[in-house]
């Protein structure tokens, strides 16, 4: 099996991973000291394009220009948000990292704070992750104790305070601005852009989202240099990933690949392949919201943003859910759609009302009494409920719609004509 780079699991082996001392017996918080010592924060900045460290919360934005955006000039407060708001299905790589190795992200938002003149940053945590939330608090106050957080950092003059926030559960926070409602105190409602958070986020102020993967990202790449992690992966998707995994194989985990990896060396290889010598019959690459991939789709597909695109999918959360051939798509769609249903926040009409529809619709082809004009009705939903919402909940919610019934047709007309599911099988969730 090939070695991959390790940047962000490269020290979980030792069961004190999470506290202060075995992280700095690993090297940690050398880079923050390096960052306030050494560099000014536009050296910081231009470091972290020179990287090419794209966004892992899922649009994979390029994180040195989304900083460069922040408006300095303003004389509003400066607020960095860490998105840790993980609530798309199959992704848990950030609970991971929040659990095993949270000091590196704390580290990530020092720095980004300092580059940022900011002093006051959160974690916004999704409010199911208990353990994750007790983990950042501890590690806050680890390193408020050694000097790192507080009043006048390492003497340097920089204050800074990080303030660990309990999300309600709510899928629509994992959209940035819709968090940003949040943590102001509202209905976590995602509000229109522009103005873009940098502009006018938190409170009206200029603020820079971050997902908790790209921050915890940022410390090796300051004490490594950014041409060594540009060197990792593809020139346009350099660096590491994690891929959580899972579904139908024999391990199911969190694996971190260098990009640019084959998506079936991932489940060959670090996942041991399908699990009771099933065959593979789908996946989907990127949490429920990208399209799936169908067995001879994955065996071309390439784990980077754009080669992900060019075989008409997205990397999206790096959420894999694998498929054997046991799996009803025709359940599995109508348990991801009543998913992004549930979750709507009812603001924009198409999604509160299409998704809805999408359920009502969907039900009657797993009890075997679906139509076929049903499934054209099914697309037509979809279509109208993309791009025509403020945030891209709605277009989420109709990917897996169009990609299922597009690739997997035949299986939904079976069950009209054997009125249900021959095998009365479910996907594992």
């Amino acid at each position: 099996m090939r070695e991959h780079k390790k940047i962000l699991t490269a020290n979980l082996d030792d069961p004190e991973s999470h506290t202060l001392k075995s992280y700095e017996a690993h090297g940690g918080y050398k880079a923050f000291q390096k960052a306030l010592k050494e560099m000014t924060p536009e050296e910081i900045i231009e470091e972290m394009k020179k990287s090419g460290l794209r966004g892992r919360g899922g649009a994979g934005f390029p994180t040195g220009l989304k900083w460069s955006f922040m408006d300095k000039k303003s004389p509003k407060p400066k607020y960095l948000v860490n998105n840790s708001d993980e609530s798309e299905p199959g992704t848990f790589k950030d609970r991971l990292l929040m659990e095993r190795n949270t000091h590196q992200m704390l580290e990530g938002m020092i720095i980004a704070a300092y580059a940022l003149d900011v002093h006051l940053a959160f974690v916004y945590i999704r409010g199911e992750y208990t353990s994750c939330i007790e983990n950042t608090e501890r590690a806050v106050e680890e390193a408020k104790e050694k000097g790192y957080l507080g009043k006048n950092i390492l003497g340097t003059g920089f204050d800074l305070e990080i303030i660990v926030y309990k999300g309600a559960g709510a899928y629509i926070c994992g959209d940035e601005t819709g968090m940003l409602s949040s943590l102001e105190g509202k209905r976590g409602y995602p509000k229109v852009k522009p103005p873009f958070p940098a502009i006018q986020g938190l409170f009206g102020c200029p603020t820079v989202v971050n997902n908790t993967e790209t921050l915890a990202t940022v410390p090796w790449i300051l004490q490594n240099g950014s041409d060594t992690y540009a060197k990792i992966g593809p020139e346009k998707s350099p660096g590491t990933r994690l891929f959580c995994v899972s579904g139908h194989v024999k391990k199911p985990g969190v694996y971190e690949l260098e990009m640019g990896s084959p998506l079936m060396e991932l489940i060959n290889d670090h996942c041991g392949g399908m699990q009771n010598g099933s065959r593979l019959k789908g996946i989907i690459p990127g949490g429920p919201s990208v399209p799936i991939l169908t067995a001879e789709e994955c065996d071309k597909a390439i784990l980077d943003f754009d080669s992900m695109k060019e075989i008409g999918s997205h990397l999206g959360s790096g959420g894999v859910i694998v498929f054997g051939e046991e799996a009803c798509m025709v359940r599995s769609l109508l348990v991801l759609t009543e998913f992004f249903a549930d979750e709507s926040c009812g603001q924009c009409t198409p999604c509160r009302e299409g998704t809805g529809w999408a359920v009502k619709l969907l039900h009657p082809f797993v009890e075997g009494k679906g139509e076929l004009p049903d499934l054209d009705l099914l697309m037509d939903v979809a279509d109208r409920m993309k791009f025509r919402t403020v945030c891209t909940l709605a277009d989420a919610a109709a990917s897996p719609i169009e990609s299922f019934i597009i690739k997997y047709r035949k299986e939904f007309e079976d069950h009209i004509a054997n009125g249900g599911c021959a095998s009365h099988s479910q996907t594992q969730n």
